[in-house]
């Protein structure tokens, strides 16, 4: 684009010649002094807005101050929101350790009574004096920060009550296959185990077992859940019953009168398996009771004051 540009003192005419950079200079100058006068104008009219007693000026401050509390509140309805979805992980937690409290507490054996909060859902009393130092708001990300410890801490304790379940489940089911409950319900020892005076010789001799008395036709039950491995006779034992509870331990149950289990039969503890009597080498009715591990007798006395 060329301009021609004449002067009237000398009458000479000049041309100028404009190409694209010319323009494009330009257009960034105006660029730029339009946004330069916008930030000025912006600025005196927001900082000395409250003192010009103009309706056009107030407008303006009024729907900036507008755009700027909306902004506030939709970041506060974001952190609100953030920290429901967050106090709504931490309750489902916490249901999460109430169940696993209330299964262990189950067996662990202990009664509602000596857990109260797992039934009110109670929270622990706390108190102290009032501090002397002063005090202050949590801020937003001081609270997020406090509830994402509590998670974290909340969910450490889960996996050890886990752990701990399955540690007291499998502890309880071994307690059920160690026999711990006397056959004789009521029972008491006539003979113990170890070495005695033998009733048929006289001679000290080693008892494998104790005795328990009682009337024939007394039930005789499991000390423990497990598999019959022997019910028949012997000479010595007379109708005896063998019960394998896993781990080398068996129990025999000797002397008796009846027996109402058979080899293979799977027997669940407390179940009846035989009654009194005095079948075998016995000098009266009773219960000739033993316990063996890896087939070396043990002192039952040992395994039935062990807790059940």
């Amino acid at each position: 684009m060329n301009i021609i540009l004449v002067s009237s003192a000398t009458a000479r005419a000049r041309s100028l010649t404009l190409d694209w950079r010319h323009w494009t200079l330009g257009g960034l100058g105006l660029v730029i002094v339009f946004v330069a006068f916008t930030g000025v104008f912006n600025f005196i009219t927001l900082r000395y807005a409250a003192a010009i007693q103009h309706p056009w000026l107030q407008a303006i401050v009024l729907a900036d101050q507008r755009q700027e509390a909306l902004k506030t509140q939709q970041l506060v309805h974001g952190h609100l929101n953030a920290m429901a979805l967050r106090l709504g992980e931490l309750q489902a937690r916490m249901m999460r350790l109430d169940g696993l409290g209330e299964r262990l507490a189950k067996v662990a054996g202990l009664q509602p009574q000596e857990l109260p909060s797992l039934q009110t859902g109670q929270a622990p009393g706390r108190g102290g004096a009032e501090s002397s130092l002063p005090s202050r708001s949590l801020s937003v990300a001081e609270f997020s920060e406090l509830l994402a410890t509590l998670g974290r801490q909340m969910e450490e304790r889960t996996d050890q009550l886990g752990v701990l379940e399955a540690l007291l489940v499998a502890d309880s089911a071994n307690r059920k296959f160690m026999p711990t409950l006397a056959p004789i319900l009521d029972g008491w020892f006539s003979s113990n185990f170890g070495y005695r005076i033998d009733p048929f010789t006289g001679m000290q001799s080693f008892h494998e077992g104790i005795d328990f008395p009682a009337d024939n036709g007394t039930p005789v039950v499991a000390a423990a859940s497990g598999k019959v491995v022997e019910s028949g006779y012997q000479p010595q034992y007379g109708k005896i019953v063998a019960i394998d509870h896993g781990n080398g331990l068996v129990s025999r149950y000797a002397h008796t009168s009846e027996v109402y289990v058979n080899e293979g039969d799977l027997v669940v503890r407390g179940q009846r398996v035989a009654s009194v009597g005095s079948t075998g080498r016995s000098t009266g009715p009773h219960l000739h009771f033993e316990v063996r591990l890896n087939g070396v007798p043990q002192n039952p006395a040992r395994f039935l004051r062990a807790p059940s």
